[in-house]
This record gives structure tokens, C-alpha cells and sequence, in this order.
């Protein structure tokens, strides 16, 4: 399968709404834990996270108590989107555009509790994950999480326990890489259509089943992002714990399909705008969509739960 060649630690929604919720009032900070993880080859491993000390042991999802928010972001814009190339799993970074768009994004949730941060394996992504956080009004430090072997978690460790506090973990994960194009990367998009015909790479880029030569369909995406998701992230959720997910429009419409029950049909109409957050609130095992927040001034977006509530008049105390 396409996607065995991206074994690294590791998607435009037009949607209304708004907010997600929080766990506690003092949720707007970061817990210690031990993540765990399956890797490509289904073996697991431990990820510290901030601490290699405590293990959380996750409530069932059905505990009506736990109330989360969920951030999606799709990454500002590429190097390689503004010239209309064809990008996929090609590593590429944001353009001035994208670091406004992220900027922007940061903004807009400024205000919403993030104690975790998944993203990607490509740095667009990446870059907007940390642009964003620039913005928050908790002032906490993303550090990326090195897993990749026993020195690089040795050598990443943080020592301070005052410094941990003031940090969110990172983790990437190379299962929310946008969809890998195959033999249709790094080519302008017009001039494919005129070298393939227009009704076909329409059908590469628009269908659910249909991938490009050597490359990813939708559904392939779906796949990985989808399992990624409900292995590791919603645990997450189910915990009490405000996670934002920085990534690209297939893996991020995949993940919404299933956030949302969506049909293959319905999925392949949904246009995610490049660095507009999207939230969601994890209640009673169900992601009910809020939309897009217009920024910290909107009363409205925080007043969907009493904790979420809570944790925006804590921050606007605090600064």
C-alpha cells in the first residue's frame, strides 16, 4: 500500500458555529501523561509527553461528565498551493500567506484551552500548529515530541518541573499527511489536466476511490487518518483533555466524515478555507460542530458549556 513508504512519526469546510468545551477551569494548562501509540507495523511503543512518570488511564467514553474541544486547522498556504502544484506528501513550507493565515487562526481561538497538539509529519502543517499557538493567551510552549529512538527522547527531555507546566506537547504523526498524489506531485495542476484530460484528473482529485497513478485515493487517506484518530486522539477527548489538530484538507476531510457520520457522496463536496479553525465539543461519546469562532471577543462561542465558560473569564483575569 502507498502509504508503507511514510512510516515517520509522523487537508476547505465551508461550515457556521462555534465552540468546543473544557474540562475544568483549571484545564486551560497541561497534564502529564504517557501516550501510547501504535506504530505502522502495529507494535506499540511509549511516547513521553512531558513526563515519563505518570500514565492516565483513560474514562470510558460514555461518562457524561467529560466535556472536550476539538480544534481542527487545515495548514496555511504552501510554497507549492500558490504556484498550483500538485503537493501531496512533499514537504514544503508555508508561504507569507500561510503565516498570516495561521496567524489569524491563533487568534480566532485564542481563548479556547489546548493541552495537546497533533499534527502532521510535513512542516506546513507543522509551521501552523506553532504560528497558531504564537497567538494563545495561555502563553504555553508547543514542544515537539522525539520518539524516533531512546536517545532522541533521552536528549528531549525537560528536567524543570516549572518549565513542563508551561509547555504542550506536540506529537506527530505521519497517518495525518495530506494524501499522497503519486505520480501527479510537484506538477501544475492545469497542465496536468491538458496531459491526462480534464474529466480525469478531476476524477483523481474529486472522488472517493479513485487514486492517481501510484498514489492515494480519498478513501486510502481516509483510512490511515480515521484509525490514527480513533486510536490515539479521541483517548484524548474521552480524558478530558483540549486537543487542536493541525493538518491538510483529505486527512482532515476524513476525519470530519467521521465526525460527522458523513457518506463517500457527501464528503468528496466538502471545501476546507486553508488556516480557518473548526470546533467541535466531545460530549457523551458525540462531536457536536460549532463552526468557526470569529475570535476572543465572541461571548457566544464560550458559552456552549459552564467550563468552557469558566476557562475564557480565568484567561481574561490572567492577561
Amino acid at each position: 500500500m502507498v502509504a508503507t513508504a511514510f512510516r515517520h512519526p509522523v487537508g476547505i469546510i465551508q461550515l457556521h458555529g462555534s465552540a468546543s468545551d473544557a474540562g475544568s477551569a483549571s484545564k486551560c494548562g497541561h497534564s502529564s501523561f504517557r501516550f501510547i501509540s501504535k506504530n505502522f507495523a502495529g507494535q506499540q511503543r511509549i511516547v513521553s509527553a512531558l513526563s515519563t512518570q505518570a500514565q492516565t488511564t483513560y474514562p470510558s467514553s460514555s461518562n457524561s461528565h467529560v466535556e472536550s474541544a476539538l480544534i481542527l486547522i487545515r495548514r496555511g498556504e504552501s510554497m507549492w498551493s500558490e504556484k498550483n502544484l500538485f503537493t501531496g506528501c512533499v514537504d514544503v513550507p508555508l508561504t507569507k500567506r500561510g503565516v498570516d493565515e495561521a496567524i489569524e487562526a491563533g487568534k480566532r481561538i485564542s481563548n479556547i484551552p489546548v493541552d495537546m497538539i497533533y499534527t502532521s509529519s510535513l512542516i506546513r502543517a507543522q509551521m501552523t500548529a506553532m504560528l497558531t499557538m504564537t497567538q494563545h493567551h495561555c502563553k504555553k510552549v508547543p514542544i515537539i515530541m522525539h520518539n524516533e529512538n531512546r536517545q532522541a527522547r533521552a536528549w528531549s527531555q525537560i528536567y524543570s518541573g516549572d518549565t513542563e507546566k508551561q509547555s504542550i506537547p506536540v506529537i506527530t504523526a505521519w497517518q495525518l499527511n495530506e494524501r499522497m498524489y503519486g505520480e501527479l506531485q510537484g506538477f501544475n495542476k492545469l497542465e496536468t489536466a491538458e496531459r491526462y484530460g480534464m474529466e480525469q484528473v478531476h476524477e483523481w482529485r474529486r472522488s472517493y476511490s479513485s487514486p492517481p497513478p501510484n498514489g492515494e485515493s480519498l478513501e486510502m487517506c481516509s483510512h490511515r487518518a480515521v484509525a490514527y484518530f480513533k486510536d490515539n486522539i479521541q483517548p484524548q477527548l474521552q480524558s478530558g483533555r483540549h486537543v487542536m489538530v493541525a493538518a491538510h484538507g483529505n486527512s482532515l476531510r476524513s476525519i470530519i466524515m467521521y465526525l460527522e457520520k458523513l457518506t463517500s457522496q457527501e464528503v468528496v463536496s466538502l471545501e476546507l478555507p486553508t488556516g480557518l479553525p473548526l470546533l467541535y465539543i466531545y460530549k457523551e461519546g458525540k462531536f457536536m460542530r460549532r463552526g468557526s469562532p470569529v475570535g476572543p471577543t465572541q461571548a457566544g462561542v464560550y458559552a456552549y458549556t459552564e467550563d468552557l465558560a469558566l476557562c475564557k473569564q480565568k484567561l481574561d483575569e490572567k492577561f
